[in-house]
C-alpha cells in the first residue's frame, strides 16, 4: 500500500545517501573450491562488456586454470602484500582504489582480517568504505565463516574458519548468490589436485560436504524467504505464500500440550520449516497449580527447541477458533498441530467441538488433528532413537537375482542433474561448460539433444562436442525432430549431455516423455548430464501454481531426481534473471515484456528461487541419511508412519495424492491412495478422472486402490474399516466446504472422521485461494 505520509528531511537525505552509495554483491559457497572465485570474475567480464569500469584487487586464483583463465583483460589494482605466521596475505589498497575510482571492484574473501597498521581491521570495514565513496563491490565467503552457523558447521564436522564476520553481514548486501556444488565434485577436485594441499583433512569427508551444504543451502532459503515475506505484504497478499512451511501448535497447559509441540516440533523438522506455538487464557481466570507447573514444562520445552511461543488472552472460550485462525493467517502459517476433540457425539451436537470451528474458518491453511494414543498404545514421549539398521552378512552368497541387481547397478551410467529456479539461470551453459571440461580430459562427450533457444551465449559453449543428429518424426501435416535415442545407444559414448529432461516427445515417438530415454540411455551404461527446471519436478505442481498462478503441464517424477549420483542447483538473483531477460537473453526481444509481467515478476522469481533452494536441501539431507550418517539436519523421524490418502474425483484429488507421497517420503512411510466407488456405474469422465489419477500414484512410486462400497450410505463405513485394515497412522484428505445449514443436516466425511478416527492421526489439506489485505 503506497504512503501519504511526506518524508522528513533526514529520510530525504538517506534516500540521497543511498542513490549515491555502491551497492554489494556476495557470491556464498558451502567450501574453497565450489567455484565462487571463478563466477565473481565471470560476472566482472559481463559487466566489463557491457561497459561497466570494472577493476580487481586482492583476487586468490590459487592457481587454478580454468580461474586464471576467466581473469581475462580485467584491470588488477595491486594489493598490499604482508605475511602472516610464513603465509602470504593481500590486503586491498584503499587509497589507490578510491583515486582509480571504478564502478565496481572484484575482490575475494569476506571475512579476512587485515595486517595491524591498516587503515581498518577487517576487509568487511574496508568494503564499507569503499562503497560509502560510491564504489560498487562484489565479494566472495564461505558459509563457515558466518558466525553463528560457523559454530553449528564447527560441531558438526570439525571445521572451523580462522576468521568470521557477522551473520547478519548478508542483510547488508543488495543481492546474495549462491554457488552450489556436489560433494562428489569437490571430493574429484581434492583428488585432482585443483584444491591444492592446504584444504582441512575433514572436507576429504562426503558427509561433511553432505552438511555444509545443506546449512548453505538453508541460510539462502532463508534469506530469500525473508525477501518474499517483504515483496508479499508490499504488495498487500496475506497468507502463506507456498514456498516455504510455518508450522503453528496450539497447546494448552495440559499434560499433553508438550505431546502437541513435540509432534510439531518433528513435523518442522522433517518439513523444514518454522515453528510457532500458542497457547490461549480466559482473561481474569487465574491458574491451578497443575496449570503452574505445565506451564513452566512448556517453556523450558520451547526454549531447548528454539521455537517462538505466545500467550494470548480470550475473553470467552468460544472465540478460541476465531482467534487462532487469524493467528495463524497474521504469522503465514501454513498448518495448524492441535489435539481431536474430546467431546461426546451429543456434546459436539449443543456446543461444537474447536476442530470443526476451525475447519470451517480456515483457508489456504491445512489442520493436523493429532491423535491421542495414550489409550491404544501407552504412548506418552514421542522420541526415541530409530534401530540401527544391520549391515548386510558379509560371507552372504548373493542369490543369482542379487547378483543380476549387483552387474546392472555396475554397469548403468552414472546420472547428474542441473536444476534451476527458472528458465534462463545458465542450466545449459554449465552443462555444456562441464562436456567441455570432460572432452579435455579425454571423456568421450557428445550432445544427445540441445536447446539453446537462441542464445549466443549458450552457443559458444558447445566448443568441440560432438552433436548426434535428430530423429526426424512425422506429425500430421509436418515433420518433427526428437532426441535420436537409438542412434546414440549406436554410438556409445561415455557421457552424453541431454537438454530439457521434462520435455514431452511428438506423438509417435517410441517413448513419450525425455526422462525415459534418459533411463533408456543410463540402463545401456551411458552416464547422462541433464537439466530441469524446478517447476518441472510433479510434486510441486500445486506449490508452483500457488506461488506463480501458472499450472505446469510438463513434469518429471521426483524419483527421476533421487536416481541422480549428484544433483546441482544453478542459482542466479532474481535482479540478475531479470537483467538477462531485458537483454534478451532467455527469450525474444518481442516476448519480454509479456515475461516480465507474468511468469518473471519478481514475486514469481524470489518464490520459485526458495523453492529451489528448499528442495535441493531436502535431497541433500536425504543423501546424508541413506549414508547413514548421524548428524542428518532434520534429525530421526521416529515411529512408523503409515499414510492413507484418501480421494474423490473432484479437483482437488491431484494435490491430495502429490500431498500425501511428500509427506510419505519424509516420513519415509508407506502411502496408500484410496478411492471407493458405489453401486452405480462408472461414467466415461469418472473412469477417465480414476485413470488419470492411478498414472499420476504410480509416477509418483505409490499404488491406487479402487474399491466398492454397496451404498452412499456405507461409504465413510467402508472408507474407515479400510484405513484400520491398514494399520493406518496418518490420513490425509481433502477440506469440505459445504454450506454451514447442510452440514446440521448430514454428515461431511471430515465430520465423520473427526467423531470416529480419533485414534488416527489427521491432516486436512485446504483449498488454496489467492488472499489480498
Amino acid at each position: 500500500m503506497p504512503t501519504y505520509k511526506r518524508k522528513s528531511p533526514e529520510d530525504i537525505l538517506y534516500s540521497i545517501y543511498q542513490l549515491q552509495r555502491g551497492r554489494l554483491k556476495i557470491i556464498i559457497g558451502s567450501v574453497s573450491g565450489s567455484g565462487k572465485t571463478y563466477h565473481m570474475l565471470e560476472e566482472g567480464k559481463l559487466l566489463k562488456h557491457q561497459g561497466i569500469d570494472v577493476v580487481i584487487s586482492a583476487v586468490s586464483t590459487m592457481g587454478r586454470a580454468e580461474t586464471v583463465q576467466q581473469l581475462g583483460d580485467l584491470e588488477r589494482v595491486p594489493s598490499i602484500h604482508w605475511l602472516k605466521d610464513g603465509k602470504e596475505e593481500k590486503d586491498l589498497p584503499l587509497e589507490a582504489l578510491v583515486e582509480r575510482n571504478p564502478e565496481v571492484l572484484l575482490v575475494d574473501g569476506l571475512a579476512h582480517r587485515n595486517r595491524a597498521q591498516a587503515r581498518f581491521p577487517t576487509r568487511l570495514a574496508d568494503i564499507r568504505y569503499l562503497m560509502d565513496q560510491g564504489i560498487s563491490v562484489i565479494t566472495t565467503i564461505n558459509v563457515y565463516e558466518l558466525a553463528g552457523v560457523g559454530e553449528q558447521i564447527y560441531e558438526m564436522t570439525g571445521i572451523r574458519a580462522e576468521e568470521t564476520v557477522p551473520l547478519n553481514t548478508l542483510e547488508l548486501a543488495d543481492e546474495v548468490r549462491l554457488i552450489d556444488v556436489s560433494p562428489e565434485t569437490i571430493l574429484k577436485r581434492l583428488e585432482e589436485g585443483v584444491l591444492g594441499e592446504g584444504a582441512h583433512p575433514a572436507l576429504s569427508l562426503r558427509g561433511n560436504l553432505g552438511v555444509l551444504r545443506e546449512v548453505s543451502l538453508r541460510l539462502m532459503a532463508e534469506g530469500v524467504n525473508d525477501s518474499l515475506e517483504k515483496h508479499r505484504e508490499a504488495e498487500g497478499l496475506i497468507g502463506p505464500s507456498g514456498a516455504t512451511e510455518r508450522i503453528l501448535v496450539s497447546a494448552q497447559y495440559h499434560w499433553n500440550g508438550s505431546l502437541y509441540i513435540r509432534r510439531g516440533q518433528q513435523i518442522a523438522k522433517r518439513l523444514n520449516g518454522d515453528l510457532l506455538i500458542v497457547t490461549f487464557l480466559l482473561r481474569g481466570r487465574p491458574l491451578t497449580k497443575d496449570q503452574q507447573v505445565f506451564k513452566r514444562s512448556i517453556r523450558k520445552l520451547t526454549e531447548r527447541i528454539q521455537a517462538r511461543f505466545e500467550e494470548l488472552e480470550l475473553l470467552r472460550l468460544r472465540m478460541l477458533p476465531t482467534m487462532l485462525v487469524r493467528y495463524a493467517i497474521q504469522n503465514n502459517v501454513t498448518r495448524i498441530v492441535m489435539g481431536h476433540s474430546q467431546k461426546s457425539r451429543w456434546q459436539e451436537k449443543w456446543q461444537g467441538s474447536i476442530a470443526s470451528r476451525v475447519l470451517r474458518r480456515t483457508r489456504n491453511i491445512d489442520v493436523f488433528l493429532m491423535a491421542d494414543r495414550a489409550e491404544q498404545e501407552g504412548e506418552r514421549v514421542l522420541p526415541v532413537r530409530p534401530a540401527v539398521k544391520m549391515a548386510a552378512e558379509p560371507f552372504h552368497r548373493l542369490t543369482g537375482r542379487e547378483l543380476e541387481r549387483r552387474i546392472e547397478d555396475i554397469r548403468r551410467g552414472t546420472f547428474k542433474v542441473y536444476i534451476g529456479a527458472t528458465p534462463g539461470v545458465g542450466k545449459t551453459y554449465k552443462m555444456l561448460q562441464e562436456g567441455n571440461l570432460l572432452l579435455g580430459r579425454g571423456i568421450d562427450v557428445v550432445i544427445g539433444l540441445l536447446e539453446t533457444h537462441g542464445r549466443e551465449e549458450t552457443g559458444n559453449q558447445v566448443g568441440g562436442l560432438t552433436m548426434i543428429p535428430r530423429a526426424r518424426i512425422a506429425y500430421q501435416s509436418t515433420e518433427l525432430t526428437e532426441m535420436d535415442t537409438a542412434a546414440i545407444i549406436a554410438r556409445h559414448p561415455e557421457v552424453v549431455l541431454v537438454d530439457e529432461l521434462a520435455h514431452t516427445n511428438v506423438p509417435g515417438s517410441l517413448t513419450r516423455k525425455r526422462y525415459e530415454d534418459v533411463i533408456q540411455l543410463l540402463e545401456n551404461g551411458i552416464s547422462v548430464i541433464t537439466t530441469v527446471n524446478v517447476q518441472h519436478l510433479e510434486s510441486l505442481n500445486d506449490a508452483v501454481e500457488q506461488l506463480t498462478g501458472v499450472r505446469v503441464r510438463e513434469t518429471v517424477p521426483d524419483a527421476i531426481l533421487r536416481m541422480a549420483s549428484e544433483v546441482e542447483l544453478i542459482d542466479v538473483t532474481p535482479q540478475m534473471l531479470q537483467q538477462r531477460m531485458r537483454e534478451g537473453k532467455i527469450y525474444a526481444r518481442e516476448k519480454v515484456n509479456q515475461a516480465l509481467e507474468s511468469f518473471f515478476k519478481i514475486g514469481n522469481l524470489i518464490a520459485l528461487r526458495e523453492l529451489a533452494l528448499r528442495e535441493i536441501a531436502d535431497d541433500v539431507d536425504e543423501r546424508l541419511e541413506a549414508w547413514e550418517r548421524e548428524p542428518a539436519l532434520r534429525g530421526p523421524w521416529n515411529r512408523r508412519e503409515v499414510i492413507f490418502v484418501s480421494v474423490d474425483t473432484g479437483p482437488q484429488a491431484e494435490r491430495l495424492v502429490r500431498r500425501g507421497f511428500r509427506i510419505a517420503h519424509r516420513l519415509k512411510a508407506e502411502w496408500h491412495v484410496h478411492y471407493v466407488h458405489c453401486a452405480r456405474m462408472k461414467t466415461v469422465e469418472e473412469q477417465k478422472r480414476l485413470d488419470t489419477l492411478k498414472a499420476l500414484t504410480e509416477r509418483l512410486g505409490g499404488v491406487m486402490d479402487i474399491t466398492e462400497a454397496g451404498s452412499r450410505k456405507h461409504l465413510y463405513k467402508h472408507l474407515l474399516q479400510r484405513m484400520n485394515d491398514m494399520q493406518t497412522t496418518q490420513v490425509i484428505i481433502g477440506q469440505s466446504r459445504r454450506h454451514f445449514l447442510r452440514s446440521l443436516f448430514s454428515v461431511s466425511f471430515v465430520q465423520y472422521l473427526l467423531r470416529h478416527a480419533r485414534h488416527m492421526d489427521m491432516l486436512i489439506v485446504a483449498v488454496h485461494t489467492q488472499m489480498m489485505e
